[in-house]
């Protein structure tokens, strides 16, 4: 069999599935969003997590049930392309690949911010490479990776929580919810808290490598995503307790500085490192994500056919890992971890509009169709919410993607 058509492996279980949902939501996000959500909507911030939480149900649901549907590599590249047709299913993808490419390099970043500040590029690069190489020997090695990752992240979320909420600086009054930032503040908020929740249909982006999908993806997506809302709703509480909206907004690192106000300074080298591993486990699953949508579209041809290419022994699309890896890694040496967070999260909920779109389709009943809906208008309001700069050029990126499909689309007719 050609490599470029080979199929990939079903090796991956119900609770490896939900592990690596957990792995792309549970990273570094809850570690940095809480400070700018907090910044732009004030005591509005759980309004704005909750908003959040509604949008990325939504969008979990139109994911599993697409998945259930098409369990094959790619996610909403082939839903758009089966249920909406050619072109949206390729500015999904081109959604997903280049804002998440831009969202590894935000990770890599990350955990060398944490790791070593002084040489944040430089070990954001030879994580980009510890991790290509990871994915490159095998998936069962990546979802191993991923449970041992996700456990100390847990954990170290845990040790927040329960220090938090049981020193003498918590105070259950800073948690009222008010509006003095405006509905304006709270969409912002929530488009940001979005961003630590993107990842849950990274489950239905590696539906061909899953045992059962018709029944495992729509169970794991759905599961990942409400331990993940219960995980982010207790740490913010407990963060809000101890600083309040306003030392939440001014916080640099605000579970650092949560601990340290709760008098537990003991803890701080903890979350540090809890960081920097989530960060790590963020960088591990947007690899596996993207490079498996960067397969589906090289098998449609909408990006070189050799990056289809299976390896052999090791079942993984190892060319698409290595270009999506080189890529990263000059991104992470290059780049501004905001710009990179903001341009990212546009892309997603653009990602994220198609597949509810594309679930809409799926059946006529306005009782199956309420939900679809409900996540698409999410992702666009979301999506304008976002700062003006990641709003331009985020739509600029998706005009030239769309710009390049016109072009190839002319070419080929031309040609024929």
């Amino acid at each position: 069999m050609p490599q470029s058509t080979a199929a990939l492996r079903r090796t991956l279980g119900p609770g490896d599935a939900v592990v690596i949902g957990l792995g792309s939501m549970i990273g570094a996000g809850i570690f940095a969003a809480l400070g700018p959500a907090a910044r732009a909507a004030g005591p509005g911030l759980l309004l704005g997590l909750a908003i959040a939480a509604v949008v990325a149900y939504c969008n979990a649901m139109s994911s599993a049930r697409l998945a259930a549907l098409y369990p094959a590599s790619g996610g909403t590249y082939v839903y758009g392309r089966e249920r909406l047709g050619a072109f949206w299913g390729y500015l999904a993808g081109w959604s997903f690949v280049v804002g998440k490419t831009a969202s590894c390099a935000a990770m890599a970043l990350t955990v060398g911010a944490y790791v070593w500040p002084a040489q944040a590029h430089a070990v954001g690069v030879a994580a980009v490479v510890a991790l290509t190489a990871v994915n490159y020997s095998g998936l069962q090695k990546s979802a191993w990776l991923t449970r041992v990752i996700v456990a100390v992240v847990l954990g170290v979320l845990a040790s927040v929580v329960v220090g938090c909420l049981g020193s003498d600086a918590s105070d259950a009054g800073r948690l009222g919810i008010g509006l003095s930032s405006g509905p304006g503040g709270v969409l912002e908020a929530a488009g940001l808290l979005f961003f630590a929740f993107a990842g849950y249909a990274r489950i239905a982006t590696l539906g061909e490598e899953v045992r059962d999908p018709g029944r495992t993806i729509p169970r794991a997506i759905p599961l990942a995503l409400g331990i993940t809302l219960a995980v982010y709703a207790a740490v913010s509480v407990a963060v809000l307790s101890v600083l309040g909206p306003g030392g939440l907004g001014r916080a640099e690192a605000p579970l650092v500085d949560a601990v340290r106000a709760a008098g537990l300074s003991g803890l701080v080298p903890v979350v540090r490192v809890g960081a920097a591993v989530a960060a790590l486990g963020s960088l591990l699953a947007l690899i596996l994500g993207v490079s498996r949508t960067t397969l589906a579209m090289a098998r449609d041809r909408h990006l070189p056919g050799a990056l289809a290419a299976v390896h052999p022994r090791f079942q993984v699309p190892h060319r698409a890992e290595l270009a999506v890896g080189a890529v990263v890694a000059v991104l992470a040496a290059t780049v501004d971890v905001r710009g990179a967070i903001g341009f990212s999260s546009f892309g997603v909920l653009a990602y994220y509009a198609v597949a509810n779109a594309s679930a809409w389709t799926v059946s006529s009943a306005l009782v199956s169709r309420v939900v679809p809906v409900l996540g698409l208008v999410g992702c666009l309001t979301l999506a304008v919410a976002l700062p003006v700069v990641s709003v331009v050029v985020g739509a600029g990126v998706l005009a030239a993607g769309a710009a390049v499909y016109g072009v190839r689309r002319w070419a080929t007719s031309r040609s024929r």
